[in-house]
């Protein structure tokens, strides 16, 4: 196929049509890919009115970067097309490897400059999404990962559109050639001990002497496994709406009620909203096989790097990871302050004028925070005789894991508030002092 301003234009009007761009943001490398795309956006100008800036990120990554951004902005300036270029500095992650890094350092810098309205627009072509099919395959992805590189999504506050999936290599060479465009080539593209430039250059090219349209037939297979993905995640919803509706907390006798499959199906989508790292194939087996069905006391933890799984009574949790379990140097928390109390824990702040709250005495004096040591007792409002405080958290349902980790507010010796629990009936007042426990880890 062929490919000029007119077919780009085509294909930003269907990725759009639901919401128009206010601003096109280019990611330019000055690689060959990037110049043509922004080549070809800046000659349809005219039958598309939104502005256009270039985005050039410096990695620092090779000797060359500099004159690269020299490059990049003058091709810019001659196209007559806004510039902005920025420095990241990649770390050094061994696991994900220079590659990742880089590419999360730039992704991460990109978020930040794109606003409400704007579409970031990346030169991804359809031998990149072959060659990302044929990785994720590698690593034994499921349907969403084969389904590869999508063609728009959410991004920072806008969206991320990739104009150029289907749009063939040659095809791009052949516009750059034709507009006798230059651009930047990457030496270490051609370095094979990164997976994808091994895959460029010497997995794809043997499969396409073989099979000619390997990479159309790649597409089209990531196509029909995004069709997939999104069935699967459509199901998700509905199992998930049935099991209570939050992804934080499932309601097990639903999921009981699925198969193996959509008990899976269904933990995949409520962690992936939740915001977590997707687990390992063998913890879904776990949690599948291992934590729904074990008996109501068990209390089982399915975990991995981020994130974990447990379960209280007929429920099962998804959370980042339960805090270490906090250290007793005294804390004070005062009125005109709050108490950080350490990753994972959250804060506690003292909100005024809160019916039944601490006494002003008390809080403007004070109170010192301390963890569960074991029995200690509070009176309750309209209670005569003190409660054991184990026994108030086991009616109230507090899930075993924060049990210890409850913050305890003291005066003296004397236990005045149980977190944002409750307080204690002889230190309450009608206009007092109320504990907000802000960014806390759930509790029932």
């Amino acid at each position: 196929m062929t490919f000029d301003s007119k077919i780009l234009l085509e294909r930003l009007t269907v990725l759009t049509v639901d919401e128009p761009a206010s601003r096109w943001l280019v990611a330019f490398s000055g690689g060959l890919d990037s110049t043509v795309l922004l080549h070809a956006l800046s000659c349809m100008r005219e039958r598309h009115p939104a502005a256009t800036t270039a985005i050039h990120v410096d990695h620092g990554l090779h000797a060359e970067s500099r004159n690269w951004e020299i490059h990049c902005r003058q091709f810019a300036g001659q196209l007559g097309i806004s510039y902005i270029s920025e420095r990241v500095s990649v770390d050094d992650d061994l696991q994900s490897g220079p590659e990742a890094a880089a590419r999360q350092a730039r992704y991460a810098l990109l978020q930040t400059l794109v606003r409400e309205g704007d579409c970031l627009l990346s030169a991804h072509h359809e031998e990149d999404q072959a060659e990302t099919l044929l990785l994720n395959l590698m690593r034994g992805s499921g349907p969403a990962g084969l389904a590869g590189i999508g063609a728009a999504q959410l991004f920072g506050e806008g969206r991320l559109l990739r104009p150029l999936l289907g749009v063939s290599a040659e095809a791009i060479r052949d516009y750059a050639k034709h507009h006798d465009l230059g651009w930047i080539e990457d030496p270490s593209n051609a370095d094979t001990r990164f997976d994808r430039n091994f895959l460029r250059q010497e997995i794809v090219p043997r499969l396409a002497s073989r099979w000619p349209g390997v990479a159309s037939s790649l597409k089209q297979s990531a196509d029909l496994a995004s069709e997939a993905s999104t069935l699967l995640r459509d199901l998700a919803d509905i199992d998930l709406a049935a099991a209570s509706g939050s992804p934080e907390r499932l309601d097990l006798e639903v999921l009981r009620a699925l198969s193996l499959q959509r008990q899976r199906n269904l933990l995949r989508r409520a962690i992936s909203l939740c915001g977590l790292p997707p687990p390992p194939a063998t913890r879904l087996y776990q949690a599948v096989d291992e934590l729904i069905p074990a008996r109501q006391d068990a209390q089982p933890r399915v975990a991995w790097p981020g994130a974990e799984l447990r379960r209280y009574r007929n429920n099962l949790y998804i959370m980042p990871g339960v805090p270490d379990l906090p250290g007793e140097p005294l804390q004070v928390l005062r009125p005109e302050a709050s108490l950080d109390l350490g990753p994972g824990m959250g804060q506690l702040v003292l909100n005024p004028d809160v019916d039944g709250g601490i006494n002003p005495e008390l809080a403007s004096a004070g109170l010192r925070v301390r963890y569960r040591q074991g029995g200690e007792e509070i009176r309750l409002a309209g209670h005569d005789c003190t409660h054991k405080l184990k026994k108030l958290l086991q009616q109230e349902g507090i899930v075993p894991w924060m049990r210890s980790r409850l913050p305890l507010l003291y005066s003296g010796g004397n236990l005045v508030a149980v977190a944002d629990l409750w307080i204690a009936a002889e230190c309450s007042h009608e206009a007092g002092y109320g504990v907000c426990w802000r960014d806390r880890s759930p509790l029932n």
